[in-house]
C-alpha cells in the first residue's frame, strides 16, 4: 500500500520542527577519532501533514538542517476523523512494530516520545499508541509515519469497493457519525474490520 506523498512547497508554510534524537558518532582513524552527528527530525503543520528525516554532518546545526530538508521532501497527508485516526492499525517495518488506536475526544496523546513527536506534528490530539518492537528512535519514527500513511477513511474504502459507506459499514446511522467525525464511533471495532488496517 503506497504512501500519500505530499510535494507542496513548504518555504512559505508554517511548519513545526521537533528533534527526536541527536547522536554523536565517532569514527576511529589514524591519529585519533573523528566525530560526526546525526539528527532525527520530524516536521508537520499540525493539520494532517507530517514528515520525518535523518541528517548527518560534522556539526550539529548542519545535521539538523539536513534532517529538516529531508523531512520536508518526504511529507505525507494523514487521513483524520475529527481529532483522531479513522481506525486501529498495526504496522511492522523492519524490527519496529507499532500499534495505534483511535481515541475519544479528551483522550489526549497517549504515546512514547518518538511516536508522540510524529502524531503531535501531524495534528492528532486523541490517540493511543504503543511501540511493540525495537526502541530505536529512527525505526520507530519511520514505522509510525508508514502506519499513518496506510490509514484509510470510510469514504475511501467505499470508493475502492464501488459501494456506498452505508453498504460497507452496514449501518446508515453509524456511517453518518463516522463521516461527521464522531470520536465515539471512530473507535468502534467495525471500523477496523471494514478498513483492514491490521498488518
Amino acid at each position: 500500500m503506497g504512501m500519500r506523498m505530499d510535494r507542496r512547497d513548504d518555504r512559505g508554510g508554517d511548519l513545526q520542527e521537533k528533534i527526536v534524537s541527536l547522536n554523536r558518532v565517532a569514527k576511529v582513524v589514524k591519529g585519533g577519532r573523528r566525530f560526526s552527528f546525526s539528527a532525527l527530525v520530524v516536521v508537520g503543520d499540525g493539520q494532517g501533514r507530517v514528515g520525518a528525516g535523518l541528517g548527518k554532518a560534522g556539526e550539529v546545526p548542519d545535521a539538523i538542517r539536513k534532517g529538516v530538508e529531508d523531512a520536508k521532501k518526504h511529507m505525507i497527508t494523514v487521513p483524520m476523523v475529527g481529532t483522531t485516526i479513522p481506525h486501529e492499525v498495526r504496522y511492522k517495518l523492519g524490527a519496529a512494530k507499532v500499534l495505534m488506536k483511535p481515541g475519544v475526544p479528551g483522550t489526549g496523546v497517549i504515546s512514547g516520545s518518538s511516536m508522540r513527536a510524529v502524531v503531535e506534528a501531524a495534528g492528532i490530539h486523541d490517540i493511543l499508541t504503543k511501540s511493540l518492537g525495537t526502541d530505536n528512535p529512527v525505526n520507530v519514527v519511520r514505522a509510525t509515519v508508514a502506519a499513518l500513511a496506510s490509514l484509510r477513511t470510510l469514504a475511501e474504502v467505499a470508493e475502492l469497493r464501488g459501494r456506498t459507506p452505508e453498504q460497507v459499514i452496514g449501518s446508515r446511522r453509524l456511517a453518518e457519525r463516522m463521516a461527521a467525525g464522531d470520536g465515539r464511533e471512530s473507535s468502534a471495532p467495525t471500523a477496523e474490520s471494514t478498513v483492514g488496517g491490521t498488518r
